[in-house]
């Protein structure tokens, strides 16, 4: 037990002394953070918006204030025609408009009803259907405060829209456990896989093997530094999410805790077994980028949606355990629900657990034998 003990010492020794490893592993949730909650998003800010109307309408002037006065939009001014709107646009001066029927404040109170068209840049689709959902949200809240005083049989004519859980619709409440399981993928996976295969590289295991500690034994305790660095990373990530992204955590914190956790095994599992089938640090970091990393960000949910893709890419996703961790994080995390609605989750991240930790052992032990 002793020798078991100071092979761990040794391993946390070797990390805190390599300035290049603690700088990624202490670096990158950070910068992942700052990254993905500040300049990759999917929010809209200040797009700017014309409005089409012949003649002067003041429902119509009060709409556009409304609108101008929000964050998501900039009104630049008048158009006269759809051709006007559509000349703008391709100059680059508006990303979306508003086209209104003749009489707008009139066809309110009247039995035809009043027209608003909304026009959108789809060059970008995703931002192009965000700019209409907001605009749509901003217009109807409009019609409902505007047909309050008449009565309710006019406020009836227009839909209520509630979003739920995210109702400014921050693209860092999406992101951030994507970040969560990429982070902790990366670093368990990754350096455990490429600590292990170096001492192969270096010709140290051979020397490591004659202790009297189990060869099982040493990889475990090489292992163990990695699982207490990403407690840290865990810890880390956790505090930028809620302290500079301000995303709240409306679930149990315990049990978050406890699903990160059994994640962060299942990703050290990854490590070993990944250690175990190759020779060199160049192959194992390949395997882990392209074999994992890439799949996912691409297939997890982290960046899309996995409804979207096709029938293949779901049933590749399915074997992710990175799609299986988020769904959980998301729905303790954001949704706020209780423990046994992500039952189902945690029950596949377990038993990849036992599978990839079984497959890691014997193929291992086989190349030690």
């Amino acid at each position: 037990m002793k020798g078991f003990f100071a092979f761990v010492r040794k391993e946390f020794l070797h990390i805190f002394r390599d300035r290049r490893t603690l700088l990624v592993l202490i670096g990158l949730p950070v910068v992942l953070i700052v990254l993905f909650g500040f300049a990759i998003s999917t929010e809209i800010r200040n797009v700017n918006i014309g409005a089409c109307i012949s003649g002067e309408d003041i429902s119509v002037t009060r709409l556009m204030d409304k609108i101008d006065r929000s964050e998501y939009f900039t009104f630049k001014g008048w158009y006269s025609s759809g051709q006007d709107i559509d000349q703008a646009m391709r100059r680059g001066e508006i990303d979306a408009a508003l086209v209104f029927s003749d009489g707008f404040s009139a066809g309110l109170m009247s039995a035809e009803g009043s027209e608003v068209t909304v026009v959108a840049d789809a060059v970008n689709p995703n931002n192009a259907s965000m700019e209409v959902m907001y605009l749509t949200n901003i217009i109807y809240g409009y019609f409902q405060e505007e047909m309050s005083g008449y009565g309710a049989g006019g406020a009836s004519l227009s839909p209520n829209l509630r979003m739920l859980y995210n109702p400014q619709l921050r693209s860092s409440y999406n992101f951030v456990p994507g970040i969560m399981g990429l982070i902790l993928l990366l670093v368990c996976a990754l350096m455990t896989s490429v600590s292990i295969v170096k001492e192969k590289e270096t010709g140290t295991m051979e020397v490591l093997l004659v202790s009297p500690v189990k060869p099982i034994g040493i990889v475990f305790a090489k292992m163990i530094p990695y699982f207490v660095v990403s407690c840290v990373v865990l810890i880390i990530t956790l505090l930028l999410t809620i302290f500079v992204l301000h995303v709240p955590i409306e679930g149990s914190f315990f049990w978050m805790i406890l699903v990160s956790l059994l994640y962060i095994i299942l990703s050290l599992g990854i490590g070993l077994l990944v250690s175990a089938l190759v020779k060199t640090q160049i192959i194992a970091t390949l395997i882990i980028g392209m074999v994992f990393l890439v799949p996912v960000m691409m297939m997890s949910g982290m960046l899309y949606p996995i409804e979207s893709m096709p029938y293949a890419f779901q049933l590749i996703a399915q074997i992710i355990p990175a799609k299986w961790y988020i769904e959980a994080i998301r729905k303790i995390m954001i949704e706020g629900v209780p423990f046994i609605y992500v039952i189902k989750e945690v029950s596949v991240l377990l038993g990849m657990t036992v599978v990839i930790f079984t497959a890691a052992v014997i193929k291992f032990n086989d190349r030690i034998e």
